[in-house]
């Protein structure tokens, strides 16, 4: 397809599509001529990965680089590639580790990790932004005067194992390579949102269930 039909079925303009390729957020097309390039459904799915992470993952244009970059590096491994996406969302500032909540919330994430046997998880601990986003609601929690730690979280890291397990799952139906990639990027720019939001529309249902409307 030309440029003008990338543009159409995509529904990013012509002037966009272009800035893109400079930046080097979608690859050139087969050259045709001086002045005219093909594109084919592979641009068209990654002009739409892209417009994902700027638009609802609100990434910049540098960590859409970075992000793609692994997609594309079949050098990596597939932990390294599968994480690029969640790793380059904000993340919250490193916790400060001379707070005594902070150290006590780390022990008990530590604990917690243990408890549930995630040997890989407590491996990257330490460059991890999730591990790390953990870390500090755990310390506001205590800090605030709630136990919050090992105990109460385990249930839920149970639940989110099993969400993690069908998440695998389904990229798996997907051929392996950079489709697979693309789809867990997606994931964690479309799907943690949406997870989130069932997880409120879940609490409502419940909360209505046991107190009704007054």
């Amino acid at each position: 397809m030309r440029l003008a039909e990338l543009s159409r079925r995509s529904g990013v303009s012509t002037a966009t599509i272009k800035y893109y390729l400079r930046e080097g957020l979608l690859p050139p097309g087969r050259q045709v001529n001086a002045t005219t390039a093909e594109y084919d459904e592979g641009h068209l799915r990654r002009l739409r990965l892209v417009r994902a992470m700027m638009q609802v993952g609100r990434l910049p244009v540098a960590k859409v680089r970075e992000v793609l970059g692994h997609v594309d590096d079949e050098s990596l491994g597939s932990t390294i590639r599968l994480g690029a996406a969640p790793w380059a969302l904000p993340q919250v500032p490193e916790p400060d580790e001379d707070d005594a909540w902070v150290r006590a919330a780390r022990r008990e994430v530590e604990a917690l990790l243990g408890r549930l046997g995630w040997e890989n998880a407590m491996r990257v601990s330490t460059i991890s932004p999730a591990y790390r986003s953990l870390v500090v609601a755990v310390a506001a929690f205590r800090r605030l005067g709630y136990e919050w730690g090992a105990e109460q979280l385990a249930p839920y890291a149970e639940l989110m194992y099993r969400t993690a397990v069908r998440d695998l799952d389904n990229l798996e139906t997907l051929p392996p390579g950079a489709e697979r990639v693309e789809f867990a990027v997606l994931g964690a720019i479309l799907n943690e949102p949406a997870l989130r939001a069932l997880h409120r529309l879940a609490q409502e249902e419940e909360t209505a269930r046991r107190y009704g409307f007054e």
